[in-house]
């Protein structure tokens, strides 16, 4: 390749060209946190090149640590690296958005019409599609990240902890994290040093992207950690992510639905690591038993349409949101006020996001260059794909059975499939979608629309 065809391949995208690429990603985000760190990587590492394996998986170690949606948080710090803060907004709100708007118009149909046949039968072959989304995730990620006995060995014990044990996923990433350190300090290169062949910031290097480029050329200068920037960044976003709980409490008081809703979700925004499910056993309880919003089994039934939906789990709170509203509307007409209640929740739900990495993405950028936390965040990396694959397994397990049942000892113990409750309609939908994934190369679209049509013709619908 000639040097000025290495300088075009450097080139940032323009910023509405990247406008469509993260339109698309967040029109195709199914399947949870795996299948969208998998789209995202595809996409942005393997097609198009934006950013380097390393640096994909530094920001995802990143990632991984906040509260919140980490494939949302990832594609804002990937849209921020690339195009400031206004790159990153359209990344994370471009990422949220469909899935907001799809489940909007499912909670609007559930509120009217109890439950929507038609859309249930369309994803019920999304689900098995995702499947293969999945496992190629797995296979692409676990390929690239585990290049040590001791890296497979940490992905292996964060599966088994986190699958059998039940440890919480906090803990399981900053045990990761420590061992990192502390080998990386006592055997300098054993984490730190893998990752690949080339230089960051050559753009013929397998392991270069467009950012890592515009690095080398010193481009990025929004990077840098400055003090003022922060205390700049802080002040309008805390007062973005807070300002309408202030203005509800002050208008409508402590006890208005309004003030509960923001109240509760933005609560609900800082204490969510580990992904949605970390909290819907909370979220269902206060729902039901302490505010009255919803049934369990209503609550049941927004999981499911949440699980179906492009964009993050934690969308399910949306609906959470709606009917709170819907419910208790007040003077407003209960569909107006549903659709502001969902609203509300989204928003307080995910600001907190773009306060987290528009704040500390310069600091985690600059932690690049030492060793030792390298190498912690290459342990969190090895463990991060034991976690993935543990949200893989629990995916399969709700996706091709109806039925599972726990398996305890002193308290702890996986959920294990009733053989006999096994959805051969699904089973056969996910075998055909990961041969057409992995042996024929099929792209994700036609994979999920193929999916989509025989799931529709399977249901009936």
């Amino acid at each position: 390749m000639t040097d000025d065809a290495l300088d075009a391949a450097a080139r940032p995208p323009r910023l509405k060209d990247a406008f469509w690429v993260w339109l698309k990603i967040g029109l195709l985000s199914f399947g949870g946190p795996a299948g969208q760190i998998a789209l995202m990587h595809r996409m942005l590492v393997e097609e198009r090149r934006w950013i380097g394996e390393r640096r994909f998986l530094h920001a995802l170690n990143y990632c991984m640590l906040l509260p919140g949606p980490e494939a949302q948080q990832l594609a804002t710090y990937i849209g921020w690296l690339m195009h400031r803060t206004l790159g990153g907004l359209i990344a994370g709100l471009l990422f949220v958005l469909p899935g907001a708007l799809v489940m909007l118009g499912l909670s609007i149909v559930y509120a009217l019409y109890g439950h929507a046949p038609l859309v249930a039968g369309l994803f019920f072959g999304v689900k098995a599609a995702v499947l293969a989304v999945v496992t190629e995730a797995i296979l692409r990620i676990g390929k690239r990240a585990l290049k040590t006995s001791i890296m497979i060995g940490l992905a292996v014990a964060a599966f088994l902890a986190i699958w059998l044990l039940q440890v919480p996923f906090p803990v399981i990433v900053l045990a990761a994290g420590l061992i990192g350190f502390l080998r990386e300090r006592r055997r300098p290169g054993l984490f730190a040093g893998g990752g690949g062949h080339g230089a960051e910031g050559d753009p013929a290097s397998p392991e270069t992207g467009i950012i890592d480029a515009m690095f080398a050329r010193g481009e990025l200068e929004h990077t840098r950690p400055n003090r003022a920037r922060s205390l700049r960044v802080l002040g309008i976003w805390l007062t973005a992510w807070l300002a309408p709980l202030a203005l509800l409490w002050i208008g409508l008081g402590p006890g208005s639905v309004w003030t509960h809703i923001a109240g509760f979700f933005s609560t609900m925004g800082v204490v969510t690591f580990g992904g949605a499910y970390a909290v819907l056993s909370y979220v269902a309880q206060a729902a039901v038993e302490t505010f009255h919003w919803m049934t369990p089994g209503e609550m049941a039934d927004g999981l499911g349409l949440a699980e179906t939906t492009p964009g993050p789990l934690i969308m399910v709170l949306q609906f959470v949101g709606f009917l709170a509203a819907y419910r208790h509307s007040g003077g407003l007409d209960p569909l107006w006020a549903g659709v502001l209640g969902a609203v509300l929740t989204t928003w307080v739900t995910f600001a907190p996001s773009f306060l987290w990495i528009f704040l500390g993405g310069p600091y985690v950028e600059q932690l690049r260059g030492n060793r030792a936390l390298s190498g912690a965040l290459a342990a969190i990396t090895a463990a991060v794909v034991g976690v993935i694959a543990n949200l893989a397994l629990w995916f399969a397990l709700h996706t091709l059975f109806r039925q599972s049942h726990p398996l305890t000892l002193f308290g702890v113990g996986p959920d294990l499939p009733v053989l006999a409750s096994i959805d051969v309609r699904a089973l056969v939908l996910a075998a055909i979608a990961m041969l057409a994934m992995l042996r024929f190369k099929a792209g994700m679209l036609p994979t999920l629309a193929g999916c989509a049509l025989a799931g529709l013709l399977l249901t009936g619908v």
